[in-house]
């Protein structure tokens, strides 16, 4: 059961993560319970590279894996962005950055390697940068249709290669 849990988690945490971190900037969450879900997803994603790590040593998973082990990193400096009075904005531009790009490399690896849906996986990407992009746009020019949108593309992006990783592998 476990295993079958680590299998399909990310299908439904990705996409219930980026709904909020959206939720969290349009201040739906206040930065509590923020903390704390970056404290859980540290600790989960710490888990997973963990006891998936016997299953991810090659291929396409391995580059997963190492995706997920600086992901921890990347969680974490979310986690102590919330606990620092120094350096808030650049460690909260770490996670949110990290976890808009990340992905991004493996999706671009993930396309190069696999001989069906390559198109979803480099359309993740593209949909990672172009959130990206579209995010740091709207936060530098302070509009929100921008950033907003930057979120949804991240978030759509992301969401459509975990599912088809999921249900075709």
């Amino acid at each position: 059961m476990f295993r079958r849990l680590r299998e399909l988690g990310p299908s439904l945490l990705v996409p219930l993560a980026w709904t909020f971190v959206t939720a969290a900037h349009l201040g739906i969450v206040v930065p509590r319970t923020l903390f704390i879900a970056h404290v859980v997803m540290a600790v989960l994603l710490a888990g997973f590279a963990v006891t998936g790590r016997a299953d991810m040593r090659e291929g396409v998973l391995r580059v997963w894996w190492r995706i997920i082990a600086v992901g921890v990193v990347v969680t974490l400096a979310g986690v102590l962005s919330f606990r620092v009075d120094v350096g808030v904005v650049l460690l909260s531009g770490i996670a949110l950055g990290g976890w808009m790009l990340l992905p991004a490399v493996g999706f671009a690896y993930t396309g190069r390697r696999v001989a069906e849906g390559a198109w979803i996986y480099f359309g993740g990407a593209a949909a990672c940068l172009a959130g990206a992009s579209l995010y740091a746009a709207g936060l530098f020019g302070a509009v929100l249709p921008l950033w907003l949108g930057g979120l949804v593309c991240v978030g759509i992006g992301q969401t459509a290669g975990i599912l088809d990783a999921t249900l075709r592998y």
